[in-house]
């Protein structure tokens, strides 16, 4: 047993260093934030407000949702998007992604996932922090909108394996009771943050739940 944790280590080790090959990680930026750790593996952070582009999906099917989204998104950064007539002019990195030759925009993480009140499912990648509303491009699909992430006080469940619905479902459940425990109040509906592309390993992927909370007094 001792001999196959080592081996399973090592392996995570030298995938991990491959970093393309199973996810974000290591080559992507995620938003600035500051954290305090809580009992239970939860984690209390504070995020500033931040650029994201974002589209709606109306699909029941969440895994499917999730796909249409991540699709939608990852065209308008690798060029499905334009410059509007009387926005500063910009030297523009040409690419091709579903035959899009735009401004290529740096992916980051994580990809966030929420359920809206109409029951629709809203996907989001937040823009790298250089960018802004104002030096975007502007998206191509229509589909595709630019917003302002407010700033927020938020709880983190971060877990690995399983993202299926039933998964998803218990560690939101497991983070609501922590948050009960702890005397949290939660603001709003939870959303799953996605670290990694649906390819990793299960036991190597990183995913949050996240859940608005109101900040202490």
């Amino acid at each position: 047993m001792a001999v196959l944790t080592a081996v399973v280590k090592i392996a995570k080790s030298i995938i991990e260093a491959g970093g393309s090959v199973v996810g974000f990680r290591g080559f992507t930026e995620e938003p600035a934030h500051s954290t305090q750790r809580l009992p239970g593996g939860v984690e209390l952070r504070r995020y500033e407000a931040r650029v994201a582009a974002e589209t709606t999906v109306d699909d029941p099917d969440e895994e499917s949702a999730r796909r249409i989204g991540f699709q939608r998104l990852a065209g308008y950064i690798f060029g499905a998007n334009h410059v509007d007539i009387g926005a500063p002019k910009r030297a523009p990195v040409v690419a091709q992604f579903r035959g899009g030759r735009g401004e290529k925009i740096a992916m980051t993480a994580p990809v966030t996932q929420y359920a809206s009140p109409e029951g629709q499912w809203v996907i989001r990648f937040f823009m790298p922090s250089a960018k802004t509303l104002e030096s975007l491009p502007a998206p191509d699909d229509p589909a595709v909108s630019l917003v302002t992430a407010p700033a927020e006080t938020i709880a983190v469940r971060r877990f690995s394996g399983s993202t299926s619905p039933d998964a998803l479902a218990a560690q939101t459940a497991a983070l609501v009771q922590t948050l009960h425990d702890q005397g949290l109040e939660a603001t709003d509906s939870p959303a799953v943050w996605f670290y990694d592309p649906p390819w990793t390993l299960p036991f190597l992927r990183r995913t949050e739940i996240v859940i608005p909370v109101r900040p202490a007094a």
